[in-house]
């Protein structure tokens, strides 16, 4: 059985980067097996925030083996997405159903189970069965009002909720 899921949504407003996730795992496409999972977190000393969605197990496996670059490169992020993706696509064998949004106080990135890494326009990102909803709402709310990062991705996920069977209004979020 496959479990899958969730929408991530990243937004960088001035100093500030938050990445919000919800809480929803499905359970093939019909049947909500869980719905307060935690799909944001901080690693490298608390330093770097990501969020991840797709196929648990290949989410979990995306999130270590970055962990693992990110520990080999002294925490540069543009590096450590990098030789992941070199690793990645040095075996076609290994293709991950699943993606990731990555950031610290300087960079933001999404990296995909294919090995794509990708640097979003306009500090907005988002990821999932629901980004699409959650990105058009997060960019919306950046060019029209003043209210901080953190708000911005958690009304956004509010958006994709309200729209998407396969995104829940059980919403964490971490900053830098």
């Amino acid at each position: 059985m496959k479990f899958m899921g969730t929408t991530i949504c990243a937004v960088r407003r001035g100093d500030q980067v938050a990445i919000a996730g919800d809480g929803q795992v499905t359970m093939g496409e019909s049947t909500v097996f869980k719905s307060t999972a935690k799909k944001v977190r901080r690693i490298y000393n608390g330093q770097v925030v990501l969020g991840f969605a797709g196929s648990v197990a290949d989410a979990f496996t995306l999130c270590e083996r970055f962990e693992e670059k990110l520990t080999q490169c002294g925490g540069n992020l543009e590096r450590a997405a990098v030789l992941l993706a070199q690793e990645w696509r040095s075996d076609q064998a290994r293709k991950l159903e699943s993606m990731m949004i990555v950031a610290d106080k300087t960079s933001m990135l999404v990296l995909s189970g294919t090995g794509e890494v990708m640097d979003p326009d306009g500090g907005v990102a988002a990821i999932g069965s629901g980004g699409n909803y959650a990105l058009a709402a997060a960019r919306a709310l950046v060019e029209n009002t003043d209210l901080p990062a953190e708000e911005i991705a958690v009304k956004a996920l509010e958006v994709a909720a309200s729209i998407c069977v396969y995104t829940n209004d059980h919403i964490s979020v971490e900053t830098i």
